[in-house]
């Protein structure tokens, strides 16, 4: 799941930005985890230790209420609620990377990916944005190639993954729903060749950035067999502690290689 905070932090600094581009520096001094890495790690932590989904979630939100949350989670989490609003919007897909990793088969990283999402995102689409992601960071683990992976998700979810981005860039806005936002990071990480310029393909569409490259990188990094040595103790720099230690421990027991 590394790849997946690495990209909330790399693209922190694009969100609202518009950037159109590939060229820019990954890390500047503003380059900080936000909620979509937060999340990530609740949902590393429900999966280390069996935690219940509502809980850690208002837990990591109260540790960290100033992480940029949306606003509809925000409340839900402040109130402490436990029933679901029925979100389409892409929190539930950015925080699901570490089911991907997890997941001994195709059918527990769907499965899963409900689990997780429907605690909040009921929304059909909301559940169908969290499992095609699980879904493919699953199957880049396990070693699908490109093609495969993107026949796969077209098969299981409906999604249309053909159009490049160069076609998408132009007149793509910044869009927080799942049916907006995860097929074009599913097509930033199909037209990578590693996990920085899956990283770079994504944030260049202009879009929900923290949370497009999260996605994106999650699956890069499931792909490509882990991150660049630099690229990795420069995320890990920049999480506090507690956030690091729940990582490590994650990546321990189910981490890819690098």
């Amino acid at each position: 799941m590394l790849g997946a905070i690495a990209g909330d932090i790399i693209g922190s600094v694009h969100e609202g930005a518009g950037t159109k581009t590939r060229d820019f520096p990954l890390f500047v001094a503003g380059s900080t985890f936000t909620d979509d890495s937060v999340l990530t790690v609740a949902v590393a932590d429900a999966l280390l230790h069996g935690g219940d989904y509502v809980d850690l979630f208002h837990d990591y939100f109260h540790r960290y209420p100033d992480a940029g949350f949306g606003g509809h989670f925000r409340g839900w989490a402040a109130r402490r609620d436990r029933e679901p609003y029925n979100s389409w919007g892409n929190g539930s897909a950015m925080r699901v990377s570490p089911v991907g990793f997890a997941a001994r088969s195709l059918d527990e990283a769907l499965a899963e990916a409900r689990r997780s999402a429907a605690v909040t995102h009921d929304h059909p689409e909301g559940i169908r944005g969290a499992q095609a992601i699980a879904a493919a960071i699953y199957l880049a683990r396990e070693g699908g190639d490109k093609a495969e992976i993107k026949a796969r998700l077209e098969a299981l979810f409906g999604y249309r993954l053909g159009k490049s981005l160069a076609d998408i860039r132009p007149g793509y806005r910044f869009d927080v729903s799942c049916q907006g936002s995860v097929p074009p990071s599913i097509i930033a990480f199909l037209e990578s060749e590693d996990v920085e310029s899956a990283i770079r393909n994504a944030i260049s569409l202009g879009g929900d950035a923290d949370t497009m490259v999260c996605m994106a990188g999650g699956i890069a990094e499931a792909y490509y067999g882990g991150l660049p040595e630099d690229l990795k103790e420069e995320t890990l720099a920049r999480l506090d502690p507690p956030l690091r230690e729940v990582v490590e421990r994650f990546r321990a027991r189910h981490g890819v290689s690098a």
